[in-house]
């Protein structure tokens, strides 16, 4: 299908350019490492056995780690190579 003055398979790389940033953004995220807290570090409740086995390092009891999960956090978009959007920024 052709796309304007894109060559054959130009959308379809950029999709895949675009999957392929964001699993290595997702990828390089830090996780948690050393030895797992018996006590959450933000309210003092204790860390379920599990949770830490499951989860090396962990600080954060599952409650604090998923409001801290539910935060917002601004980044650029994902489909941003080379698209219209971009270019008009």
């Amino acid at each position: 299908m052709a796309g304007g003055w894109a060559r054959d398979g130009a959308v379809s790389e950029q999709i895949e350019a675009s999957i392929s940033d964001e699993l290595a953004r997702m990828q390089a995220q830090k996780r948690p490492a050393g030895q797992s807290l018996t006590h959450c570090a933000e309210c003092e409740e204790p860390i379920p056995e599990k949770r830490r086995v499951a989860i090396p390092g962990v600080k954060l009891c599952l409650d604090c780690q998923q409001d801290r999960d539910g935060t917002y956090k601004s980044r650029a978009g994902i489909n941003r190579r080379g698209s219209k959007d971009s270019q008009l920024k």
